[in-house]
């Protein structure tokens, strides 16, 4: 079989249950695993993404308004490398190629499947649905069996530990308050989440709201960032003038993390997100700690000056 996969998390799925073997293209957003990037990008975004995040939502939503494509889907290149099933989603008209976007790049002639995934176990039956179509369903069902039980473990692991107050944000401009399966990610990790509704869609909110929610966590992952892309967003939420009266911001309890690879993917990553919140929200780590390489935490203000004054000052 030739699969072209125009989600990440789909591409993600087909590599786990050993069939990687049978992408032959992917998407522009694919990375995972890392050698998955050596296949033809069948599909790139339709603006210039590299800008702020308040210019990015923007964009979005015009492009929406008036009906132009987020994405352009390379319709040539994929007929080119005859595939037999073409992966999309359905979930989200913002997030990754949609079945519309394949069908204004002139349809190629190819099964497709469309994934759609607002919680866990909508991700679960992802794994299954594909597991079927490539003619795996014993390595599905085992693959989900195996995600489970990590999942299970990190809930017995959180649990021991008090549950602290949490606010997952999903863009910094406008504030987005994540949704889907966040939610239960953050439950999992014993966690208590504010203003994110589970199940839902991801969703705006006004600055006051995280204000008076007022968490003991903040973990800012927005959607498509990587770490590095993530820490720029740190001014953005340094504007509001309430931001050094938070109670996160004050105990240095606000994290900034790789929203691409881990919080924003409905594939092979959700259970090391949980791991990630759990050691996040209560120290420790799992396997290899992912501190400073999946997330980092941010100094309280002052810290840094005092650190010098002690270094200046013994």
């Amino acid at each position: 079989m030739r699969i072209v996969s125009l989600l990440a998390s789909a591409t993600e799925i087909v590599c786990a249950l050993e069939a990687g073997a049978m992408l032959v293209g992917r998407s522009h957003e694919c990375d995972n695993p890392h050698w998955v990037k050596q296949l033809p990008a069948c599909s790139a975004p339709a603006f210039d993404v590299s800008v702020s995040s308040g210019d990015i939502d923007k964009e979005v939503r015009r492009r929406i308004r008036s009906g132009e494509p987020l994405y352009q889907v390379h319709g040539e290149l994929i007929r080119d490398l005859r595939p037999d099933l073409l992966i999309t989603q359905a979930h989200c008209a913002v997030c990754a190629v949609t079945p519309g976007d394949v069908l204004r790049s002139g349809g190629p002639a190819a099964r497709q499947v469309a994934l759609s995934a607002a919680s866990l176990e909508q991700i679960f039956q992802s794994i299954l649905r594909i597991s079927e179509e490539v003619g795996l369903e014993q390595r599905g069902k085992a693959l989900v069996e195996r995600e489970q039980q990590r999942l299970n473990a990190v809930g017995r692991w959180a649990a021991r530990f008090p549950r602290p107050t949490v606010v997952l944000l999903e863009w910094a401009d406008p504030l987005f308050a994540m949704g889907n399966w966040g939610p239960e990610l953050v439950e999992i990790a014993n966690g208590e989440l504010f203003l994110g509704q589970r199940g839902q869609y991801s969703a705006a909110i006004a600055p006051e709201q995280l204000r008076d929610a007022d968490p003991e966590y903040l973990i800012v992952a927005p959607c498509g960032f990587d770490l590095q892309r993530s820490l720029r967003e740190r001014p953005v939420l340094e504007r509001f003038p309430w931001w050094r009266e938070l109670r996160a911001v004050r105990k240095g309890n606000v994290v900034f993390a790789d929203g691409n690879l881990f919080f924003n993917r409905s594939g092979m990553t959700i259970s090391k997100t949980a791991e990630i919140i759990a050691e996040i929200l209560h120290g420790g780590a799992f396997d290899e700690g992912s501190e400073g390489v999946s997330w980092r935490r941010m100094e309280p203000p002052g810290a840094r000056e005092e650190r010098r004054m002690t270094v200046s000052h013994p």
